[in-house]
């Protein structure tokens, strides 16, 4: 092909016709954007999403991914960060400063102590640790330096139930300058409604790690921030564009093509997990199930005043007889559940903990922990392998 094609493929004037439909969103992407004339350039805003300007401040294919994660949520306004922990981060930076104290439950994410820990305290800003079973734990906690609560339900990995309502409600007497953010990755929007706790409650801000459900996939990083308010949305959406942060395309079509079922892979995760849990209460070599939908389970009550569904997490405590090393080998040795980090997606996976080293304000938890995440797998399978892998410990 001669050179002097080239300008004339780059500035091509065909376009395509604009009335194509199909169950599929079209995958727009460009890092530049083109305007009509100086004018446009002059007076669009992407901040309410009725224009496009940059890549890194949205597309079709985000911003229509970004609308039906706000109904899912129950919210008004979301934004799209790289991951779960980076939604996080948004929330963190855009809401607080120098002299600020950040408050997080004792079984928060890790990672969110981690980010506490290091980035923010060199920054100037304070955290501080709350018993997330105990409102009198955070009522304690609060004062006029604390900006934002972080509230996670269930804890991680522990899956401890709050009393949702009371921790907000004592957020709002107590310090009602602080925002109340949610790390709402569990619930997936299906389980409860965030935004709408009863009595007139519900948190300001929820993340959502999409790498899990709404992914299901396992093979997309991504996570949202979701509000209601729109200035709370703006302080927000400038931080993140500040920060430079982005999605690809290709991660949004994943989620938004996977969408759709997240209802239906939801509903059997759950029901999946729930007859593990109840299986695995009768095995000796499991001290105690750590499942929100069991009533012996941590919380399992406020579960139940507030919640639809109850996700496909269980944790097992296993007996204190079997060492770390032995726990390790019956992780090993699952056939149907592979070792990762994460949940969500189609295949089960086995992870141990160390209960006792997880918690800074002291657990209860004796024996080694295994988290399951239970994927779409037959659940006859997930159990028979369950069960040859308690009956190897044992024989050891």
């Amino acid at each position: 092909m001669s050179d002097a094609k080239s300008t004339e493929l780059i500035h091509h004037p065909y376009q395509a016709p604009g009335d194509f439909a199909s169950p599929v969103v079209p995958v727009c992407k460009g890092s530049t954007v083109y305007f009509p004339n100086m004018a446009a350039l002059r007076q669009r805003s992407w901040v309410d999403k009725s224009a496009y300007t940059y890549g890194l401040h949205g597309t079709p294919t985000t911003f229509t991914l970004e609308a039906r994660l706000a109904t899912l949520e129950g919210a008004q306004h979301v934004l799209l960060a790289p991951s779960g922990l980076s939604a996080i981060t948004v929330v963190n930076m855009g809401l607080l400063k120098a002299g600020d104290t950040l408050l997080l439950p004792d079984n928060v994410y890790n990672p969110s102590k981690d980010f506490a820990r290091h980035e923010m305290a060199a920054w100037g800003i304070g955290h501080r640790l709350y018993d997330a079973m105990q409102p009198e734990s955070l009522a304690q906690a609060l004062d006029e330096s604390v900006k934002l609560v972080w509230l996670e339900a269930p804890g991680s990995v522990t899956l401890e139930f709050p009393d949702l309502p009371a921790l907000v409600r004592t957020v709002r007497e107590k310090a009602p300058q602080a925002v109340i953010a949610l790390d709402n990755t569990w619930g997936a929007g299906l389980a409860f409604d965030a935004f709408a706790l009863g009595d007139g409650l519900g948190v300001d801000v929820t993340i959502h790690a999409l790498t899990k459900y709404p992914s299901g996939g396992g093979d997309v990083l991504m996570g949202s921030v979701a509000c209601r308010d729109t200035a709370l949305y703006e302080k927000l959406a400038w931080t993140h564009s500040r920060l430079g942060l982005g999605v690809g395309a290709n991660d949004v079509e994943l989620v938004l093509r996977n969408l759709p079922s997240l209802p239906l892979r939801y509903a059997a995760q759950d029901a999946a997990a729930r007859r593990i849990a109840a299986w695995a209460q009768a095995q000796p070599q499991v001290t105690r199930v750590l499942h929100p939908a069991l009533p012996d389970s941590p919380g399992h009550a406020h579960w139940a005043a507030l919640c639809r569904a109850s996700a496909g997490l269980l944790t097992l405590e296993m007996d204190p007889r079997f060492s770390a090393t032995q726990v390790d080998a019956f992780v090993d040795g699952l056939q149907r559940f592979r070792i990762g980090w994460s949940w969500g997606g189609p295949v089960s996976l086995a992870v141990p903990y160390q209960g006792g080293a997880m918690r800074k304000l002291g657990s209860p938890y004796r024996g080694t922990l295994v988290r399951l995440c239970i994927g779409l797998e037959v659940v006859d399978d997930l159990i028979a392998d369950l069960a040859a892998g308690l009956a190897r410990l044992d024989a050891r």
